[in-house]
Parts: structure tokens; C-alpha cells; sequence
């Protein structure tokens, strides 16, 4: 069985959201720009995410995504079953009909098997495992804080008064009021 970008997109997604949740609803255009995943693929991906309870939505500013429940909770397999992706190595999908007919092929006990060793073993890794493992591995457990810079108040500047003419019409006043060399 291969599992395609749709199931690998969707467990990476969320590992990013779990590492970044804390500082509130994470926005899919910053997932997509850290993980270089389309922003309108997220959209569908979390529509079906949200659909099968595993993500909330925040709309307005500040918006974006949490995780439903707690991230030791999530599992693999949900996260891959969820956005439509089969776990399923058959060749009849798992209705033992490989041949037509009803008739299975020699090897569909093998594959039906390996179903079965796969989302045993997708339903025992969470989230919240795959979230630590990013973490020891130096991942980045929230966005670095926005450093914004204080605005120092502009030192108080008494304007001065140049005895000046403001206009050539004032110079020219000026200038006939001059003495006459």
C-alpha cells in the first residue's frame, strides 16, 4: 500500500497545528507557507478535518485552527481516515471479490492481513506522540514571539524662528529695504 500526498499532507498539517496551537488558532496560510503545502488544498483537508471532529474553526481576526481534543487523543489512522484516504492494500477494497464474482485472489488474506497490522499500528501512534518527536528533534514548539519595537517619543525640538523672507515676493521687500551700496 502506498499512502498518497493527500494522507501524508494531512498528518503533517496537523503535527504543525500541534506544535503551534498554544499561542491560539493557527491560520492555514501559515501552515502552508511553513510545510510548502497549497493553501487551497489545506482548505479542503481541514473541511474534512473539521467535518470529522478532529480540528475547530475560529473565523475573524485572530482565526484559524485548534485541535478539537487533546492531541494524545488523535490518532494516525483517524487523521488518514478522516480526510477520505483508505488504508487498504486489497485489490477489492476489502470485499473479497478480487477476482469478480466473489472470488478472491490467492493473495487476499496476505493484504487483508497487512490492513489489518497497518491501522493497528496507525491507531496506536498520536498526535501527540509525533508532536514530542518534533520537539527532541528541535522543532519549534510555538512561533517565536513577534518582537515589536518600542516607538521612543521624538525629543521635543522648539522651532526656530529664521529671520528669513518666506516668498520671493517677501525677498523683494526685502531686497528695497536694503541699503543701497
Amino acid at each position: 500500500m502506498r499512502l498518497t500526498t493527500k494522507g501524508r499532507f494531512a498528518v503533517t498539517a496537523m503535527i504543525d497545528l500541534g506544535l503551534r496551537q498554544s499561542g491560539g488558532p493557527v491560520t492555514l496560510a501559515a501552515i502552508s507557507q511553513r510545510q510548502q503545502i497549497s493553501l487551497s488544498y489545506l482548505e479542503q483537508l481541514f473541511g474534512k478535518l473539521r467535518r470529522n471532529d478532529l480540528v475547530e474553526s475560529t473565523r475573524g481576526p485572530g482565526g484559524g485552527y485548534t485541535l478539537s481534543r487533546d492531541a494524545a487523543l488523535i490518532t494516525v489512522a483517524e487523521i488518514i481516515t478522516s480526510v477520505d484516504e483508505p488504508i487498504d492494500a486489497t485489490q477489492c477494497e476489502g470485499k473479497q471479490n478480487c477476482l469478480g464474482q466473489g472470488s478472491q485472489c490467492m493473495t487476499h488474506d496476505l493484504w487483508a492481513s497487512l490492513n489489518s497490522h497497518m491501522v493497528e499500528f496507525l491507531s496506536s501512534v498520536t498526535l501527540q506522540k509525533l508532536v514530542d518527536d518534533q520537539v527532541a528533534k528541535g522543532g519549534v514548539a510555538q512561533d517565536a514571539p513577534s518582537i515589536k519595537k518600542a516607538i521612543a517619543p521624538l525629543p521635543l525640538v522648539q522651532a526656530v524662528r529664521a529671520n528669513v523672507p518666506n516668498s520671493v515676493f517677501a525677498l523683494g521687500s526685502l531686497a528695497g529695504a536694503l541699503p543701497k551700496s
